[in-house]
């Protein structure tokens, strides 16, 4: 029937010999398709890819299916002959790499399958993008005219939900269409895209409480710098990048949300505010990890305030529910230092450091105190490992020369 209703389409046998022998030059252009789009997403979380050359046998099938119209070329085209597939962790990744996509090629068509379904129906969501093959990806290959390549893109959670559909639905010799079945498999569908969101959900949390952290962190270390400035005068230690404060926040009755509440006040440098937050979550008794962190904020809106003692007393608290805590270990360290217990601070600096010896600022802060004890040569060693670990040459400088003269005179 095919040979009747296209007489121009070659016989099966003379397809597959003239689709074989373009197949070792698919597989040369799909590595460069991947190699590229590998080269330019760049996004938070790295994407999975899978490629593919469709083999003669889906294709032809495909081609009795989809008969294309009369075509000059001596193979047709058929469009997702070559097919890669990028799969990514949550829903916003999927959005910037589209955003990428449609900056970096030609887009012939888009097409979001399943976006017409409601949740009571089953069937899998993907963005299906059909491009155009760059001119510079065909450099000595032989190619079917009027070739293209298709890009889908899924979450992880869509890929799996589609895997099991094929599966279930599309190679099965029965298709589950009684009420039942199509029910269940609505469900598990309709479950999955809801725990997408769910991800997506936490992730934009995530990403807001670490552009806060980062906030507060400054403000940290800046008080830090400016009392080892007095110590070293016009030494420029390790600079942070400028931040705004945000907006005034409203509390929240949930734990993750009571936190993210305290830091944004700590960061609008509403102190009173951040403190009466962080005690509430500590009043909840949660777990102890939850305490160690919500000490250690605390005790970090007490030093901003120049409050050593308290930020000092909440520091040590943060390390008795995790004493794997490092940053807390810096912390106590660091309030030491101001309040002129440098004896104490090397102790627990070195703490810090046997739990991750990979901070350069530790040993930085940790010769600073055996300096101003006139320990000179321990001093030394510590900044050539603050040095080794990537510490900048100009934050080390003005210590290494003082270090120096003082060995000398000694």
């Amino acid at each position: 029937m095919l040979s009747e209703d296209l007489p121009w389409l070659p016989k099966k046998e003379k397809l597959r010999e003239i689709y074989t022998s373009y197949v070792p030059h698919l597989n040369v252009l799909i590595v460069r398709i991947e190699e590229f789009l590998r080269s330019i997403v760049k996004i938070t979380s790295a994407p999975t890819y899978k490629t593919r050359v469709k083999s003669f046998n889906s294709y032809y099938l495909k081609l009795l299916k989809f008969p294309p119209k009369k075509d000059t070329s001596d193979l047709p085209v058929l469009t997702d002959i070559l097919g890669v597939r990028i799969i990514c962790p949550f829903l916003q990744d999927i959005n910037e790499v589209e955003t990428i996509l449609l900056k970096n090629f030609t887009i012939i068509e888009v097409e979001r399958k399943g976006s017409e379904r409601t949740f009571r129906e089953f069937g899998y969501e993907s963005v299906h993008f059909l491009l155009e093959i760059p001119e510079e990806f065909k450099v000595g290959l032989v190619l079917p005219k009027n070739l293209i390549f298709e890009i889908q893109l899924r979450t992880i959670l869509q890929d799996a939900w589609a895997e099991v559909e094929h599966e279930l639905v599309y190679k099965s010799e029965f298709s589950p269409f009684d009420q039942p079945l199509k029910r269940k498999l609505a469900s598990i569908n309709a479950s999955l895209s809801l725990a997408d969101i769910i991800f997506q959900e936490i992730r934009d949390y995530q990403n807001k409480l670490n552009t806060e952290l980062e906030k507060r962190r400054f403000e940290f270390y800046s008080m830090a710098d400016e009392y080892t400035a007095q110590v070293l005068p016009e030494t420029n230690i390790v600079q942070h990048d400028n931040v705004e404060h945000g907006e005034e926040v409203k509390l929240a009755e949930t734990i993750d949300d009571l936190i993210l509440a305290a830091i944004e006040a700590h960061n609008q440098n509403l102190f009173d505010k951040a403190e009466k937050i962080y005690t509430k979550i500590i009043e909840q008794n949660p777990n102890d990890i939850v305490l160690s962190v919500v000490f250690k904020h605390r005790g970090m809106a007490y030093f901003a305030q120049a409050n050593y003692e308290e930020a000092y007393a909440d520091f040590l608290q943060s390390c008795k529910y995790n004493p794997a805590n490092f940053r807390s270990l810096y912390y106590v360290g660091i309030a030491l230092t101001l309040l002129n217990r440098d004896d104490e601070a090397i102790e627990y600096f070195t703490k810090s450091l046997e739990t991750n010896k990979f901070q350069a600022h530790v040993y930085f802060r940790r010769a600073l105190s055996y300096f101003k004890l006139a320990l000179y040569p321990e001093a030394a060693k510590d900044l050539d490992s603050a040095s080794d670990l990537g510490l900048a040459e100009e934050d080390a400088k003005k210590l290494r020369i003082a270090i120096a003269k003082k060995i000398d005179m000694v």
